[in-house]
């Protein structure tokens, strides 16, 4: 993805209220993402079969990546261990063409974190 901007969010857990409500949010953000030469890649602790069962009852037109062992949210910070069970925290990260973290929001609110995410990434690639 090097060369492009790229939305990546970590989220806790596929087909919950507030992840479906995000997942959403991005994918009908993703035309106008895209026209801004921005990739969007979610990511949390389930496994491939759950995020394809996710991905194709919303459509969602984005990759989902499996973390089931928390170690890709441990590096962002966004990992968050309940006993025995590790989810990912709500977070994101917008990297930029050169692969360095331009934005991160650690306080996402699901139903308007697309239409945030446009409008910093219009803000950010203006300056």
């Amino acid at each position: 993805y090097r060369g492009g901007w790229v939305a990546l969010y970590f989220y806790p857990k596929d087909d919950t209220p507030g992840c479906t409500v995000e997942a959403c949010g991005f994918r009908d953000a993703v035309p106008a993402l895209r026209a801004m030469g921005v990739e969007v890649l979610g990511v949390s602790t389930d496994g491939v079969e759950n995020h394809g069962k996710f991905a194709d009852k919303f459509s969602l037109p984005f990759p989902l990546l499996a973390d089931p062992g928390g170690l890709t949210a441990r590096c962002y910070g966004s990992l968050r261990s309940l006993g025995p069970l590790k989810v990912a925290k709500r977070h994101t990260f917008l990297i930029d063409p050169g692969g360095r973290v331009a934005k991160i929001y650690r306080k996402v609110k699901p139903d308007e974190h697309g239409a945030q995410v446009i409008a910093d990434i219009s803000k950010l690639r203006a300056s």
